[in-house]
């Protein structure tokens, strides 16, 4: 930790954040997993399909579920617990960023035609 934070700069600060639009881009090209940080009450009222769910304090012992091959995304309804989320991540050797928008910009994000065409997308991708 003292390390990363000693190393902390503009370019650091820069590359820990993504933007839904750009989560969108990644996840139809099979290059991001999003994790939904969030209790497992929270998960289970709402989610979107899209997301794997990991409780923030249930990260550590669920490492083995996060591909280390792609991006890794967490992500809350805003971005606090996100933001612990990756830092834990990116001090374990993952390629993690936090969705600065949260969810609830994921979901203003994927409205209506654009929820069509990403789910399309996304699939052709999985073929």
């Amino acid at each position: 930790m003292k390390n990363y934070l000693s190393n902390f700069d503009y370019a650091e600060r820069k590359a820990m954040k993504i933007t839904s639009e750009e989560l969108v881009s990644l996840l139809q090209e099979g290059e991001a997993q999003l994790i939904d940080i969030r209790f497992k009450e929270e998960f289970a009222a709402w989610h979107m399909g899209i997301a794997h769910n990991i409780p923030l304090n249930e990260l550590p012992d669920r490492l083995d579920e996060i591909d280390k091959d792609k991006i890794v995304v967490t992500a809350c309804p805003h971005k606090d617990r996100a933001i612990l989320g990756r830092l834990f991540l990116t001090l374990n050797g993952y390629q993690a960023k936090y969705l600065v928008d949260g969810l609830i910009g994921m979901a203003d994000t994927l409205r209506g035609d654009k929820a069509r065409l990403f789910i399309e997308q996304t699939q052709q991708v999985k073929a």
